[in-house]
């Protein structure tokens, strides 16, 4: 279509071949420009690696020596504590002891005293008996000792100020990384490079959106799926432009890091950034996501962030044999859709959406319409979650066709 589209406009009526030489160097000239411009631009994103690498370095060793005095701190306050709680122990076992001990010679008085009365009253002489009885009297001590110990009570309060205290910590160190995220979310503090397209004045002219298949078609570009990438159950076919689950038939493609190891996904070869884009795909079985990622998507592991529904850099399309879903971020929002067996998706990643779009016969229907924040480039990613799913990358020169459901759509 791109080809067809160049030649026409190669061959429309001109003047002269003095006109197609100088329409020609122009190309040339307009070519020489960009690949330089990109060429700079290459250069400044190694220039800006290295700062980079650089500055996040200088930060993780400050970050280093921050946690390292924290650390340092942690032991002292624990230290502290239990010198507290050993001089508070100190303290309240010489208490006691000293109590302890005045009681002891306290007891020591009253036997002797109890002896001593033993003794006045076995005096026979009347005289003698009460001098010594007056002497006695006046020696006596009223107070007794009553004592109680509250040590649970109080230790229960230390206790749940250390409790208390420790909690408290603990939750800012929670807090620490979400404070980091949003903190971050600020664009003057956010330190990913910032890319904008350059233009030459003659087309600073701000697009409408396109309203038909006619307009959507000036920005279409060419899939095919990536080898690489394709889960060992996926079957790629017609010069990978086709994918099949084969559940549980594998394949024996080579050990690649960029292979998916657990779901059942394969993401393009070509990856989509600053510009407008269009592709459509032809979709047959429930179980079927057609979406975008960024290259960074887990590849091995087994959680829901590795698919293309489950993370916040990931959105797709989910047709469950009876109706569309859009998923974001591990979200699932159900949408009011005909069925569709041909979907068109088109890209804006500078107005940063992501539309999809059911293509049947003179017509195009909107399915869902994303807002995005693609801050990097993205790549068109597929996840054939059952047995049979196909994909399909269509030739934009077909004609789409009335969708007629399979067999295993009408029973699902």
């Amino acid at each position: 279509m791109l080809r067809k589209v160049a030649l026409n406009h190669l061959l429309r009526p001109c003047s002269s071949g003095a006109t197609l030489q100088a329409e020609l160097r122009s190309i040339q000239f307009d070519l020489e420009q960009k690949l330089r411009l990109n060429e700079d631009a290459i250069a400044r994103l190694q220039t800006n690696q290295k700062s980079v690498l650089v500055s996040v370095s200088e930060v993780k060793v400050a970050a280093e020596e921050q946690f390292g005095e924290l650390l340092a701190a942690v032991r002292k306050a624990q230290a502290d504590v239990m010198l507290f709680l050993e001089e508070k122990e100190q303290a309240a076992l010489s208490q006691t002891s000293g109590i302890k001990a005045h009681l002891e010679h306290k007891s020591a008085g009253i036997v002797k005293s109890k002896q001593e009365l033993e003794m006045v009253a076995s005096i026979s002489n009347t005289v003698l008996f009460l001098e010594e009885f007056c002497k006695f009297k006046t020696t006596e001590d009223s107070t007794f000792p009553s004592v109680y110990i509250r040590l649970k009570d109080k230790l229960s309060g230390i206790r749940k100020v250390i409790t208390d205290s420790t909690a408290h910590l603990i939750q800012l160190l929670q807090n620490y990384k979400a404070t980091l995220r949003e903190f971050s979310r600020e664009e003057e503090y956010d330190i990913r490079t910032q890319v904008s397209t350059v233009m030459r004045h003659k087309y600073q002219t701000s697009r409408p959106e396109p309203r038909n298949r006619e307009e959507f078609l000036q920005y279409a570009y060419n899939i095919t799926f990536d080898p690489d990438t394709a889960h060992r159950y996926l079957r790629l076919q017609e010069d990978n432009r086709k994918v099949t689950n084969t559940t549980p038939w594998e394949h024996p493609y080579p050990d690649h890091p960029s292979r998916f190891l657990h779901w059942r996904q394969v993401l393009s070869q070509q990856s989509l950034y600053l510009h407008r884009y269009y592709f459509e795909v032809e979709i047959s079985g429930p179980g079927t996501y057609v979406g975008l990622t960024y290259k960074g998507i887990d590849r091995k592991g087994e959680e829901r962030n590795s698919c293309i529904s489950g993370n916040n850099f990931s959105w797709s399309l989910y047709w469950n044999g009876k109706e569309f879903r859009a998923w974001h971020s591990d979200i699932e929002t159900p949408l009011k859709a005909s069925p569709f067996r041909r979907l068109g998706v088109y890209i804006d990643f500078p107005g940063r959406t992501l539309s999809f779009y059911g293509i049947e016969p003179g017509t195009m229907t909107l399915v869902h319409k994303f807002d995005c924040t693609f801050s990097e480039p993205v790549y068109p990613a597929f996840w054939l979650s059952k047995k049979e799913n196909t994909i399909r990358i269509v030739d934009l020169g077909e004609e789409p066709e009335k969708l007629v459901p399979s067999s295993a759509e009408a029973a699902s």
